[in-house]
């Protein structure tokens, strides 16, 4: 019974290492990831620092820097974690081993002696010779033969027991030698996540001076802001009454009501397709290929001044000069609008979802364009203070999503 849960134990524990191994290599990855995306936001911070123009968009950039850096030193002190657990698991094991090879030892030992007490041809002869019988004679023939494999097979058994001893030794030194590595690792981003933060502070003090500018250039943005959202609502109801003329002059026999909602009627194929894009809540890709979030959906806090804060109605992504927009799912371009001189967006429908893609400097699609996913709508504009930033919004029908709860690890 003891061995049967001795046994039982080892199974789940080595199943947890195999579980930890796989978690280790995600982590590995995720911290990739993470190392990959800090060099891009350092390489867009250096950009807009050449401009000189805004101590704003640097703090912007500084803040996602900060934040990514907080990211990995968790990452890192995740993956210490479970090499830790791992280690010990490793550790329980060598033990057992050691136990059962000091058993095996002294049984092998006291079997060599025995042997070497009867070692003679002499003895063994007179074993089977003082036999009653036959028969006898057989038996104690065929015991000498299996007492005679029974000691080379424990001589086996050491030999391997030591072996995989060996093992586990070499590997819980491999994995010390990687603890230490990774804990160097965590210690080293801490020292430059503190320095990051002075140079921050040190940011945002320059600049509270300018609060007057600021909050004065805020209010300036965000009544264009609701004037566009005023504008995209609009074309997303006539969007809606459009595809409901259209599904009412299909069916000349559904009362008028039925089409008259601020809604989309969806015909099969629509909800075949609106069906896909909310099955896929989570997991849409980015609208860009790279960058970050430089603002938030819905009521935001100025980043120097939190008491200041910003509406807005889906998210701004910052990323690099020269990036292009992406759709996030297939769909049917719905509309292109020219919101100014500089400023072009996309709307695309998916079903009863609307997707839009603001701040275009120009548009590779046209409305009634058959779109697929992650095709390229349009080239992202970069202002005169060396920002890329796209403005990014889901919505069904009128009403507005989070799209942090659409797109993918965001």
């Amino acid at each position: 019974m003891q061995k049967f849960l001795l046994g039982l134990f080892f199974l789940c524990t080595t199943s947890v290492i195999w579980g930890q191994e796989s978690q280790q290599e995600k982590l590995e990855k995720r911290k990739a990831e993470i190392q990959q995306e800090i060099l891009d936001n350092e390489k867009m911070l250096q950009s807009v620092k050449k401009k000189e123009k805004s101590a704003v968009n640097v703090i912007i950039l500084q803040n996602n820097k900060i934040k990514l850096k907080e990211k990995l030193i968790y990452t890192t002190a995740k993956q210490t974690k479970i090499l830790s657990n791992d280690m010990y698991i490793n550790q329980l094991k060598m033990n057992k081993l050691n136990r059962e090879l000091v058993v095996l030892k002294e049984d092998y030992a006291k079997m060599i002696v025995k042997s070497y007490k009867s070692r003679s041809e002499q003895s063994r002869a007179m074993f089977l010779l003082s036999s009653e019988n036959f028969l006898q004679a057989y038996k104690r023939a065929q015991y000498m033969k299996q007492y005679t494999g029974f000691r080379k097979m424990q001589g086996e058994e050491i030999k391997s027991k030591s072996d995989e001893l060996l093992g586990f030794n070499e590997k819980l030194n491999a994995q010390k030698i990687e603890k230490k590595k990774l804990l160097a690792e965590n210690t080293k981003e801490k020292l430059s996540l503190e320095k990051e933060k002075r140079e921050q502070l040190k940011l945002v003090n320059s600049i509270k001076k300018d609060k007057k500018k600021i909050t004065s250039e805020i209010k300036r943005k965000q009544t264009e802001s609701r004037a566009i959202d005023r504008q995209i609502d609009r074309l997303i109801r006539e969007a809606i009454a459009e595809a409901n003329r259209k599904a009412a002059s299909e069916n000349p026999n559904a009362p008028v009501t039925a089409y008259s909602s601020a809604r989309i009627v969806l015909t099969a194929e629509g909800k075949i397709l609106a069906d896909n894009f909310r099955a896929n809540k989570g997991q849409l890709p980015w609208p860009v290929e790279k960058g970050f979030v430089s603002l938030g959906y819905g009521e935001q806090p100025h980043p120097v001044y939190p008491s200041l804060v910003i509406h807005n109605s889906g998210v701004e992504i910052t990323t690099e000069q020269g990036a292009n927009a992406r759709a996030v799912f297939g769909g049917e371009v719905s509309s292109v609008i020219v919101l100014s001189p500089v400023n072009k967006a996309v709307m695309i429908q998916h079903g009863d979802y609307f997707t839009v893609y603001q701040n275009l400097s120009s548009v590779f699609v046209s409305k009634g364009d058959k779109v697929s996913i992650k095709q390229n709508i349009g080239k992202i504009r970069t202002n005169g203070e060396g920002k890329t930033v796209l403005k990014f919004t889901i919505s069904q029908n009128t009403s507005y999503n989070n799209p942090a709860y659409w797109l993918y690890r965001m």
